[in-house]
């Protein structure tokens, strides 16, 4: 997966890049065929705002989380995306059990 890390009046530190790392490496483990992912961060006033959009095949999932510190809203984006991704991969599951519904109509 590919992470792009954007900011807007925001210089982007190495601390704040291995966090957003660190935190997005997780959404692998739950959905392995994620293409990129773009985070772009950003400050309005004293709030703290991170957006970040991930494209799966055939879809785009966007979430966005405003925070007083820019740790704190990386780890709300963090956890809206990855509660997004598992959504998606349940979505493409087959939860239909021929097996079980062939026995019970015989």
């Amino acid at each position: 997966m590919q992470v792009t890390i954007q900011g807007h009046h925001l210089e982007i530190t190495e601390a704040m890049r291995e966090h957003a790392n660190s935190k997005f490496e997780r959404l692998t483990r739950h959905f392995d065929h994620l293409h990129d992912l773009t985070i772009f961060m950003s400050i309005e006033k004293l709030l703290h705002k991170a957006e970040a959009t991930v494209h799966v095949s055939g879809k785009q999932l966007h979430a966005d989380a405003v925070a007083t510190d820019m740790y704190a809203a990386i780890d709300a984006l963090a956890d809206k995306l990855t509660a997004q991704v598992r959504k998606h991969k349940e979505k493409l599951t087959n939860h239909h059990n021929d097996e079980v519904r062939a026995s019970r109509y015989q």
